[in-house]
C-alpha cells in the first residue's frame, strides 16, 4: 500500500469489445463491451475487491464507462467520466481491420507508424493530441485525492501514452515499447501531481 503522501492510480484498459477480436481501428467509435469483456472486467474486479478504493473515473466512451462500473461495484462507487481521458481518433480508419487498412492507405498507414506521435490518419488525432488533453486531467485527478486510491479506466493508446510519459520515454516508441492487453492492471504511485512511479504495467493475473 502506498503511503499517507502517496496517491495510487490503479489504471485499467477496458474489457475486450465487438471489435477486439477483429483487429479493427475503434478509437472514436462508441463499441461495446462483448460478453468476454464484462467476464474479464468481473475478474479484475474479484481480484481489487478487497483494496481500498476511494474514487472512480473513466474515459467517457461506453466500453470504458461499463468496465470502471463492473470493477468497482463491490466498492459501491460509480465512475466518473472525463472526456479528456477518451481514446485516440483514427480519422477515416476507423471500424477498418489493421490489415485492411495497411493495404488500402499504404502510404498513410506507413507514414503514421515511422511517427505515431504527430501523424495522423486523415480526420484523426495525433498522439501529442491525446497527451495534451489526458495528461492534465491526470494531473487533476491526482491533485484532487491526496494519499487516496484511485481507479481510472481508460484506453490502450491513451493508457500507453500517459505511462510513457510518467516513464520519461520517448513518446515516439509507445507503440512499440509498452503493452496494454485488454481489462489490464497498471499501477502508478504519485509522490506530486506530476511525479509517478510506476509499480505495476499490464498485469492480467486475473485471467488465470
Amino acid at each position: 500500500m502506498p503511503d499517507s503522501k502517496t496517491t495510487r492510480v490503479l489504471l485499467i484498459r477496458h474489457g475486450a469489445t465487438t471489435s477486439t477480436a477483429n483487429d479493427r481501428f475503434a478509437g472514436s467509435s462508441n463499441v461495446e463491451l462483448s460478453d468476454a469483456g464484462r467476464e474479464e472486467a468481473a475478474r479484475l474486479s474479484r481480484r481489487l475487491a478487497s483494496l481500498r478504493i476511494d474514487a472512480c473515473f473513466s474515459s467517457d466512451m461506453q466500453r470504458a464507462i461499463d468496465t470502471a462500473k463492473i470493477v468497482v461495484e463491490p466498492h459501491k462507487l460509480a465512475p466518473t467520466p472525463v472526456k479528456a481521458l477518451r481514446e485516440i481518433d483514427h480519422g477515416h480508419w476507423e471500424g477498418m481491420v489493421h490489415k485492411e487498412v495497411e493495404k488500402k492507405y499504404a502510404k498513410e498507414y506507413a507514414a503514421w507508424s515511422a511517427d505515431p506521435l504527430s501523424i495522423a490518419p486523415p480526420g484523426g488525432e495525433t498522439a501529442i493530441s491525446v497527451i495534451a488533453r489526458a495528461l492534465p486531467a491526470m494531473r487533476k485527478i491526482v491533485t484532487d485525492h491526496p494519499g487516496q486510491t484511485i481507479l481510472i479506466a481508460s484506453h490502450k493508446a491513451t493508457n500507453r501514452l500517459l505511462i510513457a510519459y510518467y516513464l520519461g520515454m520517448d513518446l515516439r516508441r509507445y507503440r512499440d515499447r509498452l503493452g496494454q492487453d485488454v481489462a489490464c492492471l497498471n499501477i502508478l504511485d504519485f509522490s506530486s501531481p506530476t511525479e509517478a512511479k510506476l509499480m505495476t504495467l499490464n498485469d492480467t493475473a486475473h485471467y488465470a
